[in-house]
């Protein structure tokens, strides 16, 4: 059976400037053509993943939330989903409120996916809610109450702000809530200077998800290839067959790989593939 190809986006099968270059466009698109089984997992929702690929046919779903979300690429239907507990997000709020942060909250209504946001108060915030509007990201929703957005399924909480403010909060998320979430302090790789504290259900990671993924879509025992570049990778990285880490990798996660490549800005994940489909 052929392998099953898993890639994070971010640093991994994107440049640095958040698209896919000419070159892994060409060869993706040449080798989905010729039925590749490939597909991503991102800490991105599946309408920035679908604006990503637009023109592209990915025949499989894609995992989104960093593993929280299992959908249909086209129709961004949600085939799987790991929200988080409502009682369990009001003391997450409350938690953040108490730092005097606000976080941005990735919702499902049963019917449509929202992203809300209450008060924007550094520039990092300000960056991420101009490009989301530059997409136009339909998700957008400000409200004045960060709470109402609890009546839908929560997602994700994420704080964005400088490190010595989410080091802190991170560090009482691992002393509060380290049996019942999922916890990633991550730099943006688009706003320098600013990081994403991210919470989601403790099941919302990408192994996980590649495990249902399999079971989804028949692949229960072929050869999985994943390729990443942070820490959010590693739980995909402990259960594939092969794990390829780009050069630009945490020392973290390369720790964790079968192999290590050439860079996000040098094609790498797309050149791999390549050869690799060649010799099946």
């Amino acid at each position: 059976m052929n392998p099953l190809y898993i890639s994070d986006l971010d640093g991994t099968l994107l440049r640095d400037n958040g698209t896919l270059s000419p070159f892994t466009r060409d060869a993706l698109d040449e080798l989905l053509q010729e039925n590749l089984s490939f597909t991503v997992a991102s800490a991105r929702s599946v309408s920035s993943i679908k604006t990503i690929f637009a023109g592209l046919k990915l025949h499989l779903p894609v995992i989104e939330f960093n593993g929280a979300i299992i959908s249909d690429l086209e129709s961004g239907e949600h085939l799987f989903i790991n929200s988080i507990d409502p009682p369990l997000v009001e003391d997450i709020y409350d938690v953040i409120n108490a730092r005097g942060c606000s976080p941005l909250v990735s919702t499902y209504t049963g019917s449509e996916d929202r992203l809300y946001y209450s008060s924007v108060t550094n520039d990092g915030i300000s960056w991420y809610l101009k490009d989301r509007r530059t997409h136009n990201d339909k998700r957008l929703r400000f409200v004045d109450d960060i709470r109402t957005s609890f009546r839908d399924q929560v997602i994700c909480l994420n704080v964005i702000g400088r490190i010595d403010v989410l080091s802190e909060l991170e560090l009482e998320f691992r002393e509060r809530y380290q049996d019942s979430l999922e916890i990633h302090c991550l730099q943006d790789q688009y706003s320098p200077g600013f990081f994403w504290l991210t919470a989601h259900h403790k099941k919302a990671t990408k192994d996980h998800a590649i495990q249902v993924l399999q079971k989804l879509t028949g692949f229960p025992d072929c050869e999985v290839v994943v390729f990443g570049d942070n820490s959010n990778d590693i739980s995909m990285f402990k259960m594939a067959h092969r794990s390829i880490a780009v050069s630009n990798a945490t020392e973290e996660l390369k720790k964790y790989a079968t192999e290590v490549i050439g860079s996000n800005n040098e094609d790498s994940v797309a050149r791999y593939i390549q050869n690799d489909w060649c010799r099946q």
